[in-house]
């Protein structure tokens, strides 16, 4: 363990003290939690991000969409304000944040809603007169008030809570045993799917229940698609290998899109921000800088849906404005029997109480 690690523990293991009381009061039922009366299916982690929410959340939304209306909620990470809000199309991600407009324009028939209060933002939407057959809710596991009726945990592949530590010493943002509450586990960004002997291993590594549902995904990588006229875009004529990109990202973990745009493109070269970082002048002008010399030929600039979500409204009369830019979107898929983990997601609609 590196030596900083180790000097940190000792404020982890305090952070973890406060934590253990935390979560002792709402078990004791001091503090309250409330169970919705229509269905919600809630996607978290344990660590600070990186694990995949939102992909996963967009994989349920295919996974229900011949189910009835269908609704998320999230925080809105990153947004100016707290207050609850259906997202528009034609909103922005300082009003909304980058992952609900993301979400919003992947699937414009859901409705999308943000709120820092999750339990008055349930209420408000069961006012509404469309009320949604279900509620698909982003990282709202340590939102203990609320009490989902069905539990997804993540977790990556390349680092799983079990060999992680609380923050600081860390990435754990919250206690390896709140795993417990999770019905269904799933191992993000694994490379191939393992053995079951493997399998069974990883269920003995994260201290699973029987009862808890255990499954591996991985990424699949859409091809770049415009958000700006004109770009240079892969074709017949001009393949990828051809085609020099200027990759820029501000998400938690790019480590899997960086290595598929190199696998794709002849020359690449990756400017990293941190998660959620909100683009400003200085950094667009160092883009456009950075693109007019990094490579000769054909070329163009490429980041995720997440960080165009943050662009879109700031492009207009900037220093890129004009170059060629494009998206690399993710889709999540399930590689061990992805029928029963629907099965598990539609189910858990079809039979809650509120349906019947």
């Amino acid at each position: 363990m590196p030596l900083l690690r180790i000097a940190l523990l000792p404020f982890a293991w305090l952070y973890g003290v406060v934590l253990m009381a935390r979560h002792g009061l709402y078990d004791a039922g001091v503090l309250k939690s409330t169970r919705p009366t229509l269905p919600t299916i809630a996607v978290g982690n344990l660590a600070l991000g990186g694990t995949g929410k939102t992909p996963m959340l967009e994989l349920i939304l295919r996974e229900l969409a011949d189910t009835g209306r269908l609704a998320t909620l999230s925080r809105g990470y990153g947004r100016s304000g707290s207050d609850i809000h259906e997202v528009g199309l034609i909103d922005t991600a300082e009003r909304s944040g980058d992952e609900p407009m993301q979400i919003k324009r992947n699937f414009p028939e859901v409705s999308v809603f943000v709120g820092a209060d999750r339990v008055v933002a349930i209420e408000q939407i069961q006012r509404d007169s469309q009320v949604p057959n279900v509620v698909v809710l982003d990282d709202a596991l340590q939102h203990r008030r609320l009490d989902a009726g069905l539990k997804i945990l993540l977790t990556t592949w390349h680092r799983p809570w079990c060999d992680d530590e609380l923050i600081p010493a860390g990435r754990l943002r919250d206690l390896p045993s709140r795993s417990k509450a999770a019905d269904i586990v799933v191992v993000t960004k694994c490379p191939v799917l393992p053995e079951a002997k493997e399998q069974e291993q990883w269920r003995s590594r994260l201290g699973l229940a029987p009862a808890q549902e255990l499954f591996f995904s991985a990424i699949d990588h859409a091809d770049p698609i415009a958000i700006t006229p004109g770009p240079v875009l892969p074709t017949s004529s001009a393949p990828k290998k051809t085609i020099a990109c200027l990759l820029f990202t501000g998400i938690a973990d790019p480590g899997p899109l960086v290595g598929h745009v190199r696998s794709e493109f002849g020359y690449v070269e990756h400017l990293s921000f941190g998660d959620h970082h909100a683009f400003t002048l200085k950094d667009l002008d160092r883009l456009a800088k950075r693109f007019d010399i990094f490579a000769p030929g054909s070329k163009m600039l490429v980041t995720t849906e997440k960080d165009a979500a943050r662009l879109r409204s700031v492009i207009a009369g900037s220093p890129i404005e004009g170059l060629p830019i494009a998206t690399i979107g993710i889709r999540v898929k399930i590689l061990n029997e992805p029928q029963r983990f629907a099965a598990l997601i539609r189910n858990h609609v079809a039979t809650h109480p509120a349906h019947r």
